[in-house]
């Protein structure tokens, strides 16, 4: 990887193959394969990401929002695409721009189709959501009659898949909850398939969900966290790679006495003579004012520099008293090797929080 002359966020494409391919691996031949792609790809790219992806030949991408969604059309990618939140003020662009959308309740059931014969639409595909245990969004096991009742009614619709959300399937003191999610979900869908003239999809597993849990993984998996390195335990770490490395440089080295303070509100006080060095990152571009006075730490020539005083908005200062450094050095948040996930168990948060947060402000390298 080429040495960082400003802050950037590496993300290594052949990393990203790396870890479908392990992840497809796991999978029956015929069983599709859904990546989710949201919040930017996780905090990457979803352009760069999906494009890749579709290379790849990826059966289906998963959105949280319908502008998600759209900014991928926008790019020219043409896979199918689900939008797992919509809400019925982008109904209208959903179906310009070939979007399917999530359905997980009467009101939106009734607000599409009611869209759909207005736009005299024939077929249109819809994703139809249970809850099974995450209880966030989802039609009740007790629902199916009445949703294949309004169906029938409507030729402007057709169910595509049947789904719903594994709520810990990386918890392994969880699994008697996991295999009860499980089995309410095949109920729900042998009533559901008995009901129509054709088999829709059916997934249930997330990542954690593909590696744990085999004999739920019907006929297509949604897979993100996965995708971009991390895998929910430390054993599937070993097997992924993460995907992307945050990076900046040293702009000013400082030389200070006991006594004197760093940052705002003096929130550091040396306790001899030390140096810190400043790097051109902040809350700004996604380094939690969590970070700092003890929390946190960069890697600076292989060595750990603690986070020293306030985060401020557009830079951090680390303390470098026993490291061999200079002004231009490069300087590693997070790598492959030096973990995003090493950096969230130090703020008590997860990989996810870490990597989504980094902002749209910082620049996006792609290694190839």
């Amino acid at each position: 990887m080429p040495k960082a002359n400003e802050t950037v966020l590496e993300i290594d494409l052949s990393a990203l193959t790396h870890n479908f391919n392990y992840l497809k691996s796991k999978l029956q031949p015929n069983t599709k394969f859904l990546a989710v792609v949201k919040a930017f790809a996780y905090g990457s790219d979803s352009v760069e990401i999906a494009k890749h992806l579709e290379e790849l030949k990826v059966d289906y991408f998963a959105v949280a929002y319908t502008n998600e969604g759209v900014a991928l059309r926008d790019a020219g990618v043409t896979t199918p695409i689900l939008v797992l939140h919509p809400q019925p003020i982008n109904f209208k662009t959903i179906i310009e721009r070939c979007l399917e959308p999530s359905i997980y309740n009467d009101r939106i059931l009734n607000e599409f189709v009611k869209v759909t014969e207005t736009l005299s639409q024939k077929h249109y595909p819809v994703h139809i959501k249970f809850n099974t245990g995450l209880n966030r969004l989802g039609f009740w096991e007790s629902d199916v009659n009445d949703i294949v009742s309004k169906l029938k009614d409507t030729s402007s619709v057709k169910v595509k898949s049947i789904f719903s959300h594994l709520a810990a399937s990386e918890d392994p003191n969880e699994r008697v909850f996991t295999e009860k999610q499980i089995a309410i979900f095949k109920t729900i869908s042998e009533e559901f398939e008995s009901n129509l003239r054709h088999k829709p999809l059916l997934h249930l597993c997330n990542t954690s969900g593909v590696l744990n849990y085999p004999q739920a993984h019907f006929n297509m998996i949604r897979s993100g966290i996965g995708l971009y390195g991390f895998g929910n335990s430390a054993k599937e770490d070993k097997s992924l790679k993460p995907i992307a490395s945050l990076k900046s440089v040293i702009s000013q080295i400082h030389k200070i006495e006991k006594g004197e303070t760093v940052g705002y509100n003096r929130a550091y006080k040396a306790n001899g003579f030390e140096k810190t060095a400043t790097i051109p990152i902040g809350h700004a571009d996604g380094i939690s004012r969590l970070y700092g006075n003890g929390k946190g730490y960069v890697f600076i020539n292989g060595k750990k520099a603690p986070i020293v005083g306030n985060v401020c908005m557009d830079m951090i200062m680390v303390n470098i008293t026993n490291i061999d450094c200079n002004e231009g050095d490069e300087v590693i948040i997070f790598n492959a090797y030096n973990k995003a996930s090493m950096l969230a168990e130090d703020s008590g948060t997860i990989s996810y929080e870490i990597i989504t947060s980094i902002s749209q402000r910082v620049k996006r390298v792609f290694i190839k």
